[in-house]
């Protein structure tokens, strides 16, 4: 949604200096939030739900072609490119804005005992698994990854 757009851009901008691999921010911002705007036109799916994500790729790929077949063709290649982008995870611009789009949903978790893992039953193996990309595109923030996962199960707020 637009909150979490919002925090991603900001994010984006503010934890730059934790990527591993030199960036433009303002390529990741774009990225970021056209990926955004694709999955809330689907549908979101919750990042944890096995079921939703049989047809998430379709769904999102059908979402895509109407939001950027609206545009020019030129803009709409462009932007389309974005979105491409950040779905193939290639470059470094697209491996950051996956770190940062999974960082603040971890977060928001944490700091909310766990509502999300807890209404979809979330496993830490589950958590480690959707957070690896921030291993290696944000190593540094790690630690910070592995401490939250590691407190939540010990809280209970999170499934070991």
């Amino acid at each position: 949604d637009a909150a979490h757009s919002w925090h991603l851009a900001v994010m984006a901008m503010l934890l730059e200096e934790y990527s591993a691999e030199k960036i433009d921010v303002n390529r990741v911002i774009k990225i970021a939030l056209v990926h955004d705007l694709v999955e809330v036109y689907a549908g979101d799916t919750f990042a944890y739900d096995s079921k939703g994500y049989e047809d998430k790729e379709q769904r999102e790929k059908d979402a895509a072609a109407k939001l950027f077949g609206m545009l020019d063709a030129e803009q709409g290649a462009e932007i389309r490119a974005l979105w491409d982008e950040f779905e193939a995870t290639e470059t470094p611009e697209a491996k950051y804005a996956n770190a940062i789009d999974r960082i603040q949903p971890l977060l928001l978790n944490y700091l909310t005992n766990g509502h999300t893992w807890k209404l979809g039953g979330v496993t830490s193996t589950q958590v480690y698994k959707r957070m690896d990309i921030i291993r290696t595109a944000t190593p540094e923030l790690w630690n910070i990854v592995e401490s939250v996962i590691k407190d939540s199960v010990e809280k209970g707020i999170l499934k070991p």
